[in-house]
C-alpha cells in the first residue's frame, strides 16, 4: 500500500468532511502529530487504524483506497460568480457502462414501484 496515496486521501476526505487532525487522532488513539505523520505518509497506517479512520468518515475501507479526488466537485469563489469548479476525468468506456446498467436498473425499478404503487392506491 502507498503509505504517500493513502495518507493524502484521507487528508482530503477528511478536509472534505470538515473533520480536524485532532479529532481524527482521538479516534484513533494517536496525537496529532502522530496522525499528521500519517496523512504526509512520512509513517505507516495500520489496517486497523485505517478501518477506523474510515468508519469516522462514514466510508468503506475500500472506498478510502479507491478514493480519486479528482472526481470531486471543488466548490470555490471565483471570479465568474457561479462559484463552480468542476475537475473530471473522463470515464473509460467499462465505468461508462457500468453507469448506464446503474442508471437502467434503477429506471425498471422506479417503473416497478410506481406499478405497485398504483395497484396499492385501487
Amino acid at each position: 500500500m502507498d503509505t504517500l496515496n493513502i495518507g493524502n486521501k484521507i487528508k482530503k476526505l477528511r478536509e472534505l468532511k470538515n473533520l480536524t487532525q485532532e479529532h481524527m487522532a482521538s479516534v484513533i488513539g494517536v496525537t496529532q502529530s502522530a496522525y499528521s505523520r500519517m496523512e504526509m505518509g512520512e509513517t505507516q497506517i495500520t489496517y486497523s487504524k485505517l478501518e477506523r479512520i474510515a468508519g469516522e468518515l462514514g466510508m468503506k475501507l475500500e472506498d478510502v483506497i479507491a478514493f480519486n479526488e479528482s472526481m470531486v466537485f471543488n466548490v470555490m469563489h471565483n471570479q465568474t460568480g457561479n462559484g463552480l469548479i468542476i475537475q473530471n476525468n473522463p470515464l473509460n468506456s467499462e465505468e461508462r457502462e457500468l453507469y448506464k446498467q446503474q442508471i437502467q436498473t434503477l429506471k425498471d425499478e422506479v417503473i416497478h414501484l410506481k406499478k405497485i404503487i398504483d395497484s396499492l392506491l385501487k
